[in-house]
């Protein structure tokens, strides 16, 4: 059996990170992913790797766009005022086709709001996070062993795919603590040809760019990258699905919402409610099919997150609107626990009757 550690999960995304051959991060400090670049600060001078507390979180993200255009894996992370300032950087290495891990672990918001746990940036993450069209994969752990799984993960399908992975986490898992098997099979980072890293006068020279003078070559651009992201709903996405063969109530729920959830469905399942719940583990590619295939059982959705409703429309869109689907939610730090997930259940069993 493998050893486990006690790791909190911003600690166990950095260790990850370095096992998976990381040795460039850039980051500033914010609650509640501190924890990440404290880490990094402390392994990387041991390990002949790059820490750099940048000035701002705008020079983070280019620093990690010149480190991935020499075909090196490399990093940030922040919290979600941090990444609307790497938002434009985002999408200049969307433009460039540039892989990195980029690491969100989520406050409450808009605005500075504060430092509690939330769900609040889902929208900015799935749809883009900067201008253009273009999308990052986003994987949401669910504890802190997934915290560390997803960061590798990540890493392979940003050099996979040639494009950017965000682990989207709330607060909650950033600062949780729990056993954790580092003990997992990594592959080397891929060959990469594309990459600036000289020529030694054999080979032609390679430009790393999201400039493009000419509209019909951007056009094309833009036509060839959704090509490949089409490639990836239908290859990557991924979720966990809990007692929903019989389910005729389904929820919906990520992070810290998902593991509240599974206590209130289990007592709703002593009281002879059919309940079960699918967990999105890839936010974008959103799991449609998993959900999809659902449908023909299920009467009713809830949708349990820490936002305004926002992964209700996704949930809405997978089930083909073929039934109601409700919302149960806490904001502004504030989560929900598993007597207010059973009162949802137990409203939608009296409409499902």
């Amino acid at each position: 059996m493998a050893e486990k550690v006690l790791m909190k999960g911003n600690e166990a995304i950095a260790e990850a990170a370095i096992m998976a051959g990381c040795r460039h991060y850039f980051g500033y400090p914010i609650t509640p992913q501190t924890e990440v670049a404290a880490y990094m600060a402390k392994r990387m001078p041991k390990i002949g790797g790059t820490f750099l507390q940048a000035e701002s979180e705008i020079a983070a993200i280019n620093m990690v766009y010149g480190v991935a255009s020499a075909g090196l894996r490399s990093m940030t992370s922040s919290s979600s005022p941090g990444i609307s300032l790497k938002g434009e950087g985002l999408s200049y290495m969307a433009g460039a086709d540039l892989p990195c891990l980029v690491v969100n672990v989520q406050r409450g918001g808009p605005g500075l709001g504060g430092i509690q746990p939330s769900q609040s940036d889902y929208f900015q993450a799935t749809r883009g996070g900067g201008h253009g069209d273009y999308h990052m994969i986003v994987l949401a752990p669910a504890s802190v062993q997934e915290m560390a799984e997803l960061t590798v993960k990540g890493f392979e399908l940003a050099d996979k795919y040639r494009m950017t992975s965000m682990i989207l986490a709330d607060g909650t898992m950033g600062q949780m603590m729990e056993p954790v098997s580092l003990d997992f099979d990594i592959a080397p980072p891929p060959e990469k040809p594309w990459a600036t890293t000289g020529t030694g006068m054999k080979r032609k020279h390679n430009i790393i760019n999201s400039l493009y003078l000419k509209p019909e070559e951007l056009e094309r651009g833009n036509f060839e990258r959704y090509k490949k992201y089409a490639e990836i709903e239908k290859n990557e996405a991924r979720a966990e699905e809990y007692l929903t063969e019989d389910a005729e109530i389904i929820i919906a729920a990520f992070g810290i919402a998902a593991r509240v959830s599974k206590n209130a469905i289990d007592a709703a399942r002593k009281e002879g409610i059919k309940v079960g719940m699918i967990r999105p583990i890839t936010l974008w590619p959103f799991p449609k099919e998993v959900f999809k295939k659902t449908t023909s059982t299920a009467k009713r959705y809830i949708s349990v997150e820490l936002s305004m409703g926002q992964m209700i429309e996704d949930v809405q869109i997978a089930t083909e609107f073929k039934a109601p689907v409700d919302l149960c939610n806490r904001v502004g730090g504030m989560i929900p626990d598993p007597d207010m997930v059973l009162e949802a259940i137990k409203k939608a069993a009296k409409e499902v009757k």
